[in-house]
């Protein structure tokens, strides 16, 4: 999502600006109704997934996985199953 704000605005609400680009958000600047300037978060090269991880999450973005939880069985194979499905498809 990006955001408008006149030049007047951006000066008077200018932490409010700030706050918006650190939550990942591109903010535009207009001066006169016509777009001037854009501020837009620091692309961080960051190569380590489990530090992109943590990041998304204090930003709140991702939310952490529960340390402990319960693997995801198989199913119970149906006889069949394939066959009808795809025949429900017309296939």
């Amino acid at each position: 999502m990006q955001l408008l704000y006149s030049t007047y605005e951006a000066k008077a609400r200018f932490s409010e600006v700030l706050r918006h680009v650190r939550e990942g958000r591109t903010v535009t600047i207009s001066y006169r109704g016509e777009p001037v300037a854009e501020i837009r978060p620091l692309r961080r090269e960051t190569t380590d997934l489990e530090e992109r991880l943590a990041d998304l999450e204090r930003r709140g973005i991702l939310t952490p996985r529960p340390k402990h939880r319960k693997p995801i069985e198989p199913g119970t194979p149906v006889p069949g199953a394939l066959e009808r499905f795809l025949a429900d498809r017309g296939e």
